[in-house]
């Protein structure tokens, strides 16, 4: 080869070098839970750019938390709306431009009067809220009789013992704790409301063959016989029963049941597309996810207008027929005291040690 030959290649791999970084920093990079990468859930963002975002995953919300503050530096977040007002206050978000988001109108009105989630006390929106459901008493049926959960005080019944999961997370755990005795408000917890339900996680404790970190997790041992009944997400339920394994949820204890909602943020100096992010946001709320949200992951979508559209049987399948209803006896995952919700992590940690 040449000496002009052998410049011009170098000249010719350096641009391309040039090139593919300049791709790379204009990518959109999305901080999710994994599963979420489902390219169903965004088929218009894919459509448009002839290919998917780039993912990064993590196991739970302060894992992600302090990888984001370490300087780690997507562009979009998949948190839940007990952490917006934490990640906000440190710093981790930029505001929404709703005028981009042609979906922020249809949202469900049950999430929009929840305080501080979409937007704060000023007005500034900060969250799009994506996925909602809720935890429940899942269960073999047939080894769990019906009379042994009306309550869910079953979960600290010795006749279960080693046969239980509840989440290795600390803001599903303790809605489990709290409902269980007697509390609907998160954000008005008192302290003599967190210790009774602390007291009942620590007779939980006894049962707990293992806390579960992720649905795959927990439906191979659901599906193996390891378990006869979890603290879990409509997820779990559903996709077992898709694969012939009988289990089944129990919607009305006496106390009630746990909703969450979960989103979308956009991270603070994001280095990606903007417009791609906006992208996303729209592709992801759009109203045709709504009814692949109900009858696949087996979760509610936030589109209120996707939701009104699904088929009313599949609704009531998945006990969101009567969403005012359901909000009634629901205890929802909310933003709470910061100083409450660090008794509640340091509680949880050493429940877990067994102390």
């Amino acid at each position: 080869m040449t000496t002009a030959a052998w410049k011009r290649r170098v000249g010719l791999t350096a641009a391309l070098a040039l090139l593919a970084s300049a791709a790379l920093a204009d990518d959109l990079t999305v901080f999710d839970w994994p599963g979420y990468e489902d390219p169903a859930l965004r088929q218009a963002y894919d459509a448009k750019h002839g290919a998917p975002p780039t993912y990064a995953f993590f196991g739970d919300e302060d894992e992600a938390f302090e990888k984001l503050r370490a300087g780690f530096k997507p562009d979009i977040a998949h948190p839940c709306s007990t952490n917006i007002v934490k990640w906000r206050e440190a710093g981790l978000l930029q505001p929404l431009d709703t005028s981009r988001i042609k979906a922020w109108n249809d949202i469900l009105p049950g999430i929009k009067g929840m305080k501080d989630v979409m937007t704060d006390a000023g007005g500034t929106a900060w969250f799009l809220p994506f996925d909602w459901g809720n935890t429940l008493l899942t269960y073999r049926t047939d080894k769990v009789q019906p009379a042994d959960i009306q309550s869910l005080q079953a979960f600290a019944d010795p006749k279960f013992k080693e046969r239980i999961s509840i989440p290795d997370n600390v803001d599903a755990a303790y809605a489990l704790g709290l409902l269980a005795v007697g509390v609907r408000d998160v954000q008005t917890v008192t302290d003599e409301q967190f210790q009774a339900a602390s007291a009942f996680l620590r007779e939980v404790h006894k049962n707990v063959r293992f806390y579960w970190g992720d649905n795959t997790e927990l439906g191979q041992a659901f599906a193996g016989g390891e378990i006869d009944m979890a603290w879990a997400w409509n997820e779990t339920a559903n996709a077992l029963k898709a694969n012939g394994v009988p289990v089944e949820v129990k919607k009305d204890t006496q106390e009630g049941i746990a909703s969450w909602v979960c989103g979308y943020v956009h991270l603070k100096d994001a280095p990606g597309s903007s417009d791609k992010a906006y992208d996303f946001f729209n592709a992801v709320s759009a109203a045709e996810v709504s009814n692949y949200m109900v009858t696949a992951w087996g979760y509610g979508h936030a589109n209120g207008a996707g939701m009104a559209a699904v088929d009313p049987a599949e609704l009531e399948k998945k006990g969101y027929a009567d969403i005012e209803a359901m909000v009634k006896k629901t205890l929802f995952a909310a933003p709470m005291d910061p100083v409450m919700k660090q008794k509640f992590q340091a509680e949880f940690e050493k429940i877990k040690a067994g102390y």
